[in-house]
């Protein structure tokens, strides 16, 4: 959720955010996916292959966002991010019943 705030400030004050804060907001996002890509698809993880080959295609596309608000500075390439990182986050905080 922390980096979907972070990610939401900086589009929503996208004009005024100097490069540095967009930079850091999105460098702060991938360092996260990088973490959790890892884990979930490392070969100890207990997770199913198909939920595995599902996150790190959220990953890659993840990413190839990044990149892609990063070079054409679209901030509206963020909303995408954004809701998937609200999704990822809300499911890991469901209490399973």
């Amino acid at each position: 959720m922390k980096a979907a705030a972070r990610l939401q400030l900086i589009k929503d004050e996208w004009e005024d955010a100097s490069l540095a804060e967009k930079d850091d907001a999105l460098v702060y996002n991938r360092k996260l996916w990088s973490i959790l890509v890892t884990s979930a698809t490392s070969e100890e993880s207990p997770l199913p292959q198909e939920i595995k080959n599902n996150i790190a295609s959220l990953a890659v596309y993840i990413f190839k966002q990044t990149m892609s608000v990063m070079t054409t500075d679209d901030s509206e390439k963020l909303a995408s991010i954004i809701s998937i990182n609200r999704a990822i986050a809300e499911g890991l905080r469901a209490q399973p019943e």
